[in-house]
């Protein structure tokens, strides 16, 4: 790991950590000043689950889930969410769902779709779409056309970082913002400041990491 990396603990959970490079990255929508790196929470049993607990805690006593579809590598954090939400020892309205969790395929023209095996887990069914971060909520916005498309309810949105607060007229929950990281900058491909001072790109950026250039 980059010695250059520094650490960020939640308020809310401690365990729930991330960390930070600054510099001049790619992603598939944007140019971004600041990586986060979400190893630790994505991979780490541990983390993973202190982490799915605080962001479960939003909807234990609101919200009823049915499926949580998970974006970008989030199964892990998912699957712990689903286990907090349905356990009968919690005061919860999802307390004894058996709660499904799916992840999307991209087709050729980068759409999201649902494979038939999944479908009926999508059809009628309360979802909660989990992401690790959105920096213009894209990928997102997506997953609810997708989710509305094959008749499912979006009862919620659920990220470890974002820096928005609404997609699609939804409120994001989330453990860190904007606010945390007063930094990080998001900008769009051919607006980005560190581009016009001919800056160059430190990597790309997508859900498995980033990639030195």
């Amino acid at each position: 790991m980059d010695e250059r990396f520094v650490d960020l603990r939640s308020k809310k959970n401690s365990k729930a950590r991330i960390k930070m490079l600054s510099g001049h990255f790619a992603t598939k929508n944007s140019h971004v000043n600041t990586y986060i790196d979400m190893s630790t929470v994505k991979s780490r049993h541990n983390n993973a689950r202190e982490t799915a607990r605080t962001l479960a805690a939003e909807y234990q006593m609101n919200t009823t889930v049915d499926t949580i579809v998970c974006l970008k590598n989030m199964e892990v954090i998912g699957t712990f969410m689903a286990e907090e939400l349905a356990d009968a020892t919690n005061v919860s309205m999802s307390s004894g769902n058996n709660i499904s969790v799916v992840t999307p395929e991209t087709d050729s023209a980068g759409q999201l779709f649902f494979r038939e095996s999944s479908q009926r887990m999508i059809e009628g069914k309360n979802i909660l779409i989990l992401t690790d971060s959105m920096a213009t909520g894209t990928l997102v916005f997506q997953a609810v056309q997708s989710i509305l498309y094959y008749g499912g309810v979006v009862c919620g949105i659920s990220a470890v970082f974002s820096s928005i607060s609404k997609v699609a007229g939804m409120e994001v929950k989330t453990i860190f913002t904007s606010a945390d990281i007063p930094d990080y900058h998001v900008y769009p491909t051919h607006e980005c400041p560190m581009c016009k001072a001919g800056e160059r790109l430190d990597g790309i950026i997508n859900s498995f990491g980033y990639a030195k250039l």
